[in-house]
């Protein structure tokens, strides 16, 4: 039987780490810029110039490493109109984050 006193987070597959990183987003038929306001080894909240749709599909280039990732956004919020959650299609350490989380061990799912 699980343990249901466990705090919800732990139920994430990764951990999350509070950073603002330059990112540029493409889709079909648009280009914006935007900012990461958390990441993981599995995607990230993104704040962006334009609004995503949910379900679309996204290539993310972090200005900070010259890395690019196909992504979904996967969240939209209600309250902030341009915050989207993203998940990146591969688990990985796109962003630069010199001293990740023990349990950002890329290939592992």
């Amino acid at each position: 039987m699980p343990n249901s006193s466990k705090p919800y987070k732990d139920l994430r597959r990764s951990t999350r780490v509070p950073i603002r990183i330059r990112i540029d987003v493409q889709t079909t038929g648009l280009s914006c810029d935007g900012e990461t306001i958390v990441v993981n080894l599995h995607g990230a909240l993104v704040k962006t110039s334009t609004k995503l749709d949910l379900g679309a599909r996204i290539n993310v280039h972090v200005q900070l490493t010259g890395k690019t990732a196909e992504a979904r956004v996967v969240f939209v919020s209600r309250e902030r109109p341009l915050e989207f959650g993203i998940g990146l299609d591969q688990p990985q350490n796109i962003w630069g984050v010199s001293l990740p989380p023990a349990d950002w061990q890329e290939g592992v799912e």
